[in-house]
């Protein structure tokens, strides 16, 4: 900035032609003085030198994940499971007698993928001091103790580009990373953060998004394009975690639009699924609105608009509505080719919100009626039994 200023105020002041109002050289050829070019090459060099600091400062690195690489199911191919926002309970309303570690008992043996993420919309940590609502009965904040993240084994990566991890600061935010690492579990969300493990010989990026400060922000679309192909050059597929969207049991549309809720915009959903396809994500999984929407294939890429919730923690759920989730599951190539997938659908128990399989199949209903509804040509089609239909 300041070369750049520097020389914006030089040609400013003397005109274009500073650049060649040069000295001259006490020495001369043939009797003309001569003049040495030596601010041109200087400027070019400055310019250059800043364009280089700048392209590296905005250079978008890998971590490798602390999770173990992990032999693949079948070479050259990776399964996935996704689920969208877990609360596993709210430590200012109460402890439940497990200390919720038996959240996912009923639904764990669906955790088979290769890879199984999803949103914590939570933190796990100590009472860290820092409380974002400052004692308002008007403003929400979750967190479970240190123990509680043993509830969580079975998922490998998960998402905290959403609107409760800053809930107890930054501190928070690092402690719930050091309580997943020590289960063998991994944290992506923070902004220009791309996660990369392996499965196999494939690599695997994610990344995550949230229409916040501070993150990845889903209504900044260069942006996305950005991160995302900062991922694409680094893995051979890359998971793209959205927390977007409007929210509430009436929030089950797709508008095609900005949505907004609580005064915010919430981004236009479709438009950023579609910029980070564009730019090479090949699985997009959105949460936030704790309802159930449809879900879409765009340039062979799923799209799954929101997954609903996966646990309450006595919160989540108020609604019948937002009782229902999908656990998703989908198999792709290494060259992000859809192979197949299915929803498993679950609801949420009465008694602390843990999420129970659902005979009904409710939420794949929902995710089939509301796809067709909202993306006439491209929606995903999900069959009864859960699998899932390429249009």
């Amino acid at each position: 900035v300041a070369v750049c200023i520097g020389l914006d105020r030089l040609t400013t002041r003397d005109g274009l032609t500073w650049l060649w109002d040069l000295p001259r050289r006490r020495a001369a050829v043939d009797g003309a003085p001569r003049r040495v070019p030596w601010r041109t090459p200087v400027a070019v060099l400055a310019l250059l030198g800043v364009g280089l600091a700048v392209t590296a400062a905005a250079a978008i690195p890998a971590r490798p994940a602390a999770i173990i690489d992990r032999a693949a199911t079948s070479e050259g191919k990776v399964s996935i499971g996704a689920v969208g926002d877990i609360l596993l309970y709210d430590a200012s309303r109460g402890i439940p007698a497990d200390r919720g570690r038996s959240t996912f008992d009923e639904v764990r043996p669906w955790f088979t993928e290769d890879l199984v993420t999803g949103n914590l919309e939570q933190v796990i940590a100590a009472d860290t001091g820092v409380d974002k609502c400052g004692g308002s009965d008007h403003c929400l904040a979750f967190r479970s103790e240190p123990d509680a993240a043993a509830a969580l084994r079975g998922f490998d990566v998960l998402n905290q580009a959403n609107n409760h991890s800053h809930d107890f600061g930054r501190e928070g935010v690092d402690e719930t990373r050091a309580v997943l690492r020590a289960e063998g579990m991994d944290a992506v969300g923070d902004r220009n953060e791309v996660v990369v493990t392996r499965v196999g010989e494939t690599t695997v990026a994610l990344v995550g998004f949230a229409p916040y400060g501070g993150f990845n922000r889903v209504t900044d679309l260069r942006h996305v394009g950005q991160v995302v192909r900062a991922a694409a050059e680094q893995a051979d597929l890359v998971v793209v975690h959205a927390h977007m969207g409007a929210e509430g049991p009436e929030a089950d549309a797709v508008t095609g639009g900005t949505e907004l809720s609580f005064g915010e915009n919430r981004g236009d959903p479709q438009a950023f699924a579609h910029a980070a396809v564009d730019a090479g994500a090949d699985l997009v999984v959105g949460h936030g609105p704790h309802v159930v929407r449809g879900a879409e294939f765009y340039r062979g890429r799923l799209i799954a608009y929101s997954l609903g919730n996966f646990a309450g923690g006595g919160v989540f759920g108020a609604e019948e509505e937002t009782r229902f989730g999908a656990y998703l599951s989908v198999r792709l190539r290494a060259d992000g080719t859809f192979l197949g997938g299915q929803v498993r659908s679950i609801r949420l128990g009465a008694d602390g919100g843990a999420p129970e399989p659902d005979p009904t199949g409710r939420a794949g209903a929902l995710m089939d009626e509301r796809g067709r509804r909202d993306f006439p040509g491209s929606a995903v089609v999900v069959d009864a039994d859960g699998s899932i239909v390429p249009p």
